[in-house]
């Protein structure tokens, strides 16, 4: 889409309402005048109902495209995009041109009101949609101010803080996310992803704001991350293949999860996934997956898991390099279909001991092998 480099930039304590940004050519990209039921509409873009919003062009500020620092013109678009009184505005940066935009060195603040979203009926504070090479990095922080949406419990239309969809070759690294409304970071039909270094957090307590979120992407890295939110710290979900976690803290939290797939009976994939040298403290589970093929968990150290034990339809499952705690009895559990068991489970120099008392390992309806040393052995449920 010929975005070398973008990057907001240079903004302390601004509170930025919902603000979306596409690379577009024209605003005809936005409004087809295609008519009919296979016309693409406005809605597959936008959420909710209303009038169409408003464009508002990066190339009527003043940019030059030319190697030289356009964050002046970005920034006098985006406030004009995120402060705009109309009902939903778009953030336009035309395609074909290169802009350079210094990092993130401030705070990004999301409105702390309610009823700003609840007017709007925005999913994402902060969106980026078919870009291609993207680098959104820094050093700054992206501030979400959930604690209304938290207090509500319900996650109707709670937005995500910042959302990637349909990117390519997107970097995002040292940045520091807190207090999302519901995700901290989602991926979504997205390829060729580098997310490092980033700081993500908000209370044990806030209900689903998962920290990253990957679905329906390929080829995605997650490394050096410090994650502690009150649901997932890393969970990938159907559609996402070839997924690498490698050198995350998580906790507290939930687990890092691969999971919530074949709701209502549909079909959903998750494979060729690694997790590796992860540290888990302070979670109430250390892992779940089901409908998975191909996953490798590595070199993990885990305190205070709680078992979850609610895999269905797990091939080639490798667990290698596991040590920990666990704060029930049954350390390991795997608790497999009659109809569908579980076949490929290794476990290798797996060492998990429980709080003042010997843990548990069982399996039923699988077939698992144990390499190497493990405590507790894993035996057959009869």
């Amino acid at each position: 889409m010929g975005l070398e480099r973008l990057l907001l930039a240079s903004i302390v304590a601004m509170s930025i309402s919902p603000c979306i940004l596409l690379p577009l050519a024209s605003s005809e990209e936005i409004f087809p005048e295609a008519e009919g039921p296979t016309a693409e509409s406005s809605d597959e873009l936008w959420l909710g109902s209303g009038p169409p919003p408003r464009v508002v062009d990066v190339e009527d500020y003043g940019t030059r495209a030319n190697g030289c620092d356009d964050t002046e013109a970005f920034l006098a678009a985006w406030r004009e995009a995120c402060n705009s009184s109309d009902y939903r505005s778009v953030f336009l940066v035309p395609e074909g041109k290169r802009y350079l935009l210094m990092p993130i060195k401030g705070t990004l603040e999301a409105p702390s009101n309610r009823s700003v979203w609840l007017d709007r009926n925005l999913q994402e504070w902060i969106t980026f949609e078919g870009i291609d090479r993207l680098h959104v990095l820094g050093g700054g922080t992206l501030n979400g101010n959930g604690q209304q949406w938290w207090t509500n419990s319900c996650k109707l239309n709670r937005s995500m803080a910042i959302y990637f969809r349909r990117c390519t070759h997107l970097v995002v690294e040292d940045l520091e996310v807190r207090d999302s409304m519901q995700m901290h970071v989602a991926i979504a039909y997205s390829w060729n992803v580098l997310v490092s270094k980033l700081f993500i957090a908000a209370p044990g307590w806030s209900p689903n704001t998962d920290g990253i979120h990957v679905s329906n992407s390929k080829e995605v890295s997650i490394s050096d991350c410090t994650i502690s939110t009150g649901d997932d710290c890393v969970s990938i979900v159907t559609g996402s293949m070839f997924v690498r976690v490698t050198g995350i803290f998580c906790g507290p939290g939930h687990r890092i999860s691969i999971g919530s797939l074949g709701a209502n009976n549909s079909w959903a994939h998750v494979s060729d996934v690694l997790v590796e040298k992860a540290t888990l403290l302070g979670t109430t589970n250390a892992f779940s997956e089901d409908h998975i093929v191909k996953v490798q968990i590595i070199n993990v150290i885990g305190k205070r898991g709680r078992n979850n034990g609610s895999a269905i339809a797990v091939r080639n499952i490798h667990y290698r390099n596991i040590y920990g705690t666990s704060a029930s009895k049954v350390a390991i559990n795997f608790i497999c279909s009659e109809a569908v068991r579980c076949d490929g489970i290794q476990m290798q120099d797996i060492y998990l001991v429980g709080e003042g008392r010997y843990a548990t390992c069982s399996y039923r309806n699988a077939t698992v092998a144990q390499l190497g040393y493990n405590f507790p052995f894993c035996s057959a449920e009869m």
